[in-house]
């Protein structure tokens, strides 16, 4: 018998029998190949995600790749058999943030897919068609599943609108760091620096693009054109800040926990900072994503250390958080 996990409650789940719901009107009904875990999951799982922000009980999974098996009336027929990934926001598609592309600020309120509407953990998902992005016929799913968070960096590089030759950098090593690195990358800068915490993600800083590694405790520049933080570290936003050049551009991607340090407004105005932050990924970032994927400019396969049957899921969770440097991304496979 095929099941989904449900979180319950904070600290508990239970494995349920799952029976695929068939799509309604304007809706897709995918088999998932694969679902990533990220810090946001373990948040819903451990109880403190801020209020608002999730809905129990909860089938998780916002990160996640499938195949369209069935489409519901309204929805083109070729989608079915094609690959594709989706959206976690449920946007209204009516107010006036949604009508200018900004559907991660809907005023209708906060909907997402494995946060307050079901999400991945589970055989099937069934979701707006308007949500999905279809993939190239060749890709691999299993490497699709973290377009996601890549998704999320997408939108912060295109809020950094980095111009070829241009020296950017990247705080943070993460899952998201290593996606800042490509999409940087693929911008032709001049020079692209990686700040972090480890020495052993230099490599794979390297792999992905960079021109230079330090820990945040070497020397850095303070002439940097470009920043794009993704460590959510407390004190994240001031390292970046530091590193940027009058007039630079920064955007912050981490949400690091109550009581970081704060960026200081002075520093701000008397340099004339250029500040960004993303929560979630729009529609154009998403398709910018997909087309970067598709071209090979992007490879999240490197970042992937562990697949576990979906029966693991308390397991994966333990290891999303044990700060073992050997832990990358965790991927489950119903």
């Amino acid at each position: 018998m095929s099941t989904a996990v449900v979180v319950e409650a904070p600290g508990a789940h239970r494995l349920v029998p799952h029976e695929p719901r068939e799509p309604g009107p304007g809706e897709a009904l995918v088999r998932v190949h694969a679902v990533g875990i990220c810090g946001s999951d373990r948040e819903v799982y451990q109880g403190n995600r801020p209020e608002g922000y999730v809905r129990y009980p909860l089938t998780p999974g916002h990160e996640w790749s499938g195949t369209v098996a069935a489409v519901g009336a309204g929805v083109p027929a070729g989608l079915v058999g094609r690959k594709v990934v989706g959206e976690g926001f449920r946007n209204c598609q009516v107010c006036d943030r949604c009508h200018a592309g900004e559907t991660t600020l809907c005023t209708a309120g906060y909907e997402e897919t494995g946060f307050t509407e079901p999400g991945a953990m589970a055989p099937t998902l069934t979701l707006p068609a308007r949500l999905l992005h279809p993939l190239p016929d060749d890709a691999d799913l299993t490497a699709a599943a973290l377009l996601e968070p890549a998704a999320c960096i997408a939108a912060a590089a295109l809020k950094a609108r980095a111009v070829p030759g241009e020296r950017v950098a990247v705080v943070g090593t993460g899952t998201l760091g290593m996606f800042a690195v490509q999409c940087l990358r693929a911008a032709s800068p001049a020079e692209l620096l990686v700040v972090g915490t480890r020495d052993d993600r230099e490599a794979l800083s390297r792999r992905f693009g960079a021109t230079d590694f330090r820990t945040k405790d070497r020397p850095l520049p303070d002439d940097v054109d470009v920043v794009i933080e993704t460590a959510g570290s407390a004190d994240a936003a001031r390292t970046a800040a530091g590193l940027l050049r009058r007039g630079g551009r920064l955007v912050l991607t981490g949400i690091p926990a109550p009581g970081a340090d704060g960026l200081d407004p002075t520093d701000l105005v008397v340099r004339q900072l250029e500040v960004h932050t993303v929560f979630g990924a729009p529609p154009d970032a998403w398709a910018h994503t997909v087309r970067m994927f598709g071209a090979g400019l992007l490879d999240p396969l490197p970042l992937v250390t562990h697949e576990l049957p979906l029966a693991e899921f308390p397991d994966a969770i333990e290891l999303v958080g044990s700060g073992d440097p050997k832990v990358g991304k965790v991927l489950l496979r119903p």
